[in-house]
C-alpha cells in the first residue's frame, strides 16, 4: 500500500520509522512549516522533517493543507492512505478525500476520552491510572472519527506528561502499523465512537502551569507532572518567575500554604494538606538545580513563601 505520513513533533518519529520499516509504501512525508527556534530564531525544520530527510523521502511543507498546491502534490503522490501523528492542522474535507482509504490518526488517549491536543496531559492531571493510544480515521470533527484498534498503558506513579508520552508514542507506533496492515488486506473495519464518555483536552497554557499552594498536596503533585517537559510549571518568589520540576508529597502537615522550608538537603513547600518536597528548581536564567543548592543561593529569609499571582477571576 502506497502512505503518505503526516506528522510534525518528535512524538511522531517513532511512527514515521515505523512506516518506513513496514510492508508499506512510504512515498512521502507532510509537516507542518520550518519554524524559528533557540537564541538566535533561526528556522529550523520539525522532527519529522529532519528523519524524513535522512530516510531519503520527499517532504511537503504547506502553510495548510486546505492550499491547492499542495493537494496537487499529494495527489500526484497517489497515497492509498494517509497515516497521521500530531501533524499540528486541521485537514480540510478536499484533503481528507484524496487518499482512497483515508487519513487514519494516532491520538494518545482511549478514545472518546481526552479529545483535543493535549490528551495525556489532562489523564495525568486527572489522576486517571491507565490511558492508551487510539488510531481512527480522520474527519472534520476533532478526533470524533470512527475507531480501528486500541492500545492501553498503565500510568505510574510518578510518570510526567514527557514519560508517559514517550511510551505511547513506541507502543502507539505498532497500533499504527497494524491498522494500515489490517486496512491493506481488508481485515480491520472502523467502528463509530459511543456517544457518552466523551472528555476534552485542550492545549496547557502558560497560566494552566502556575501552581495553586492552597491546593492539595495530590492536585499539586498532578499539576506538575501534567506540565512536565511543557509548558512547565512555575510559581513566583518575591515577583520573581521560578520554574519547578516534579515534586514528591509528603506527610508533613506543619508548614502553611506556599510557605518554603530549606534544610540542608531538601526543601519542603506547604499546601492546603500535606507539604511537597521539591526536586529541580529553575530561577529565570539559571540552569535547573536540586532545590537545596537552589535554596542556598538565594538565601531564603525566614517566612519566605511562595505566591500566586493574582488575575481577574481569582477572587
Amino acid at each position: 500500500m502506497r502512505v503518505v505520513f503526516a506528522g510534525t513533533p518528535e512524538v511522531a518519529v517513532p511512527s514515521l520509522d515505523a512506516v518506513a520499516d513496514s510492508a508499506h509504501e512510504l512515498v512521502g512525508v507532510v509537516t507542518r512549516p520550518d519554524a524559528p527556534a533557540g537564541r538566535g530564531r533561526r528556522l529550523v525544520e520539525s522532527p519529522v522533517a529532519q528523519r524524513a530527510v535522512e530516510l531519503g523521502v520527499p517532504v511537503l511543507k504547506p502553510g495548510h493543507p486546505r492550499e491547492p498546491e499542495f493537494q496537487a502534490a499529494l495527489r500526484d503522490l497517489a497515497p492509498d492512505c494517509c497515516p497521521v501523528v500530531a501533524y499540528g492542522a486541521l485537514v480540510p474535507r478536499s484533503a481528507l478525500d484524496i487518499p482512497p482509504l483515508g487519513w487514519v490518526n494516532l491520538h494518545f488517549s482511549c478514545l472518546p476520552a481526552w479529545r483535543g491536543a493535549a490528551p495525556v496531559q489532562h489523564a495525568l492531571w486527572a489522576g486517571e491510572q491507565v490511558t492508551g493510544a487510539t488510531t481512527f480515521r480522520l474527519v472534520e470533527a476533532m478526533d470524533a472519527g470512527p475507531t480501528f484498534g486500541v492500545m492501553t498503558e498503565r500510568v505510574r506513579p510518578r510518570d510526567t506528561a514527557g514519560d508517559l508520552l514517550a511510551r505511547l508514542a513506541e507502543g502507539g507506533a505498532g497500533l499504527l502499523v497494524a491498522t494500515l496492515d489490517g486496512l491493506a488486506d481488508g481485515s480491520i473495519e472502523a467502528r463509530e465512537q459511543p456517544t457518552d464518555g466523551v472528555s476534552l483536552a485542550p492545549k496547557l497554557t502558560v497560566a494552566d502551569a502556575e501552581v495553586d499552594w492552597d491546593e492539595p498536596a495530590l492536585a499539586v503533585d498532578r499539576r506538575v507532572r501534567a506540565c512536565t517537559p511543557a509548558p512547565g510549571a512555575w510559581t513566583t518568589l518575591a515577583g520573581e518567575r521560578v520554574k519547578l520540576g516534579p515534586v514528591d508529597p509528603t506527610d508533613l502537615t506543619s508548614v502553611a500554604p506556599g510557605e518554603i522550608m530549606a534544610g540542608k538537603r531538601e526543601v519542603v513547600v506547604g499546601t492546603a494538606t500535606t507539604a511537597v518536597r521539591l526536586g529541580d528548581v529553575q530561577a529565570v536564567g539559571k540552569r535547573p538545580m536540586p532545590a537545596a543548592d537552589w535554596a542556598r543561593g538565594v538565601r531564603l529569609g525566614e517566612g519566605a513563601r511562595f505566591e500566586r499571582v493574582e488575575r481577574s477571576g481569582d477572587r
